[in-house]
């Protein structure tokens, strides 16, 4: 498919893998709208990395309440006045919730998120990064955010798997995807690398090549 009009981009992947900088770079690449998860502002985030079985549930809600409000925006505008590029699909907060969420909780949890999905749109493209666990260690130790310190390795294993699971069937049911090793590449920082990255993403979009 060539896409002649808006685009709505998302880039996926677990934590600490490159989300935010590379829609930065999408955004200023296609002119577009740039969308944004806001992680700091949920008042029960760190309480959770210290205790999570207590405060998973409350985390869970106000992420899912949350997204739901800021994508809503994108369907409202009219699909769309223009391109928009985000750093997470309303999907990644069921990801988490399957991890982090047991029983009623999680039951409850379902049943709000069944409501809210289908009133969303669907991106044009997924972009989805991908790193081994001890890479986004690294970088997670880069970013300096307090709450993020003890984040365990098996964590990030686990969310890792689910991560390649959900995405797998993501294809299956033929959602748009392309998927990147983010562990072997710097696109930040190297100018060679984010060329051909961001070449790999036009002709996904099966755009013409951009004079950059």
């Amino acid at each position: 498919m060539l896409y002649h009009g808006p685009v709505y981009v998302v880039v996926e992947g677990p934590i600490g893998v490159g989300k935010t900088s590379l829609s930065r770079l999408l955004a200023r690449r296609y002119g577009a709208e740039l969308h944004l998860e806001v992680v700091e502002e949920n008042p029960f985030l760190a309480k959770f990395y210290e205790s999570p079985q207590s405060y998973a549930f409350q985390v869970q809600v106000y992420f899912l309440l949350f997204r739901f409000k800021q994508l809503s925006g994108i369907s409202q505008a009219g699909l769309f006045s223009g391109s928009v590029v985000g750093d997470y699909l309303f999907d990644k907060d069921f990801i988490f919730a399957a991890m982090n969420l047991k029983d009623d909780e999680f039951a409850l949890y379902q049943d709000l998120y069944s409501h809210l999905k289908p009133r969303l749109p669907v991106p044009d493209l997924v972009i989805y990064l991908r790193a081994e666990p001890g890479e986004l260690l690294r970088r997670i130790a880069l970013r300096q955010r307090s709450f993020e310190d003890e984040m365990p390795a098996a964590y990030l294993s686990e969310l890792t798997r689910r991560y390649d699971e959900y995405f797998r069937e993501y294809v299956s049911t033929g959602g748009q995807l392309l998927s990147v090793d983010a562990g072997e590449l710097d696109f930040v920082t190297n100018p060679e690398h984010e060329r051909a990255l961001l070449s790999r993403i036009d002709a996904a979009l099966n755009l013409p090549a951009l004079v950059r």
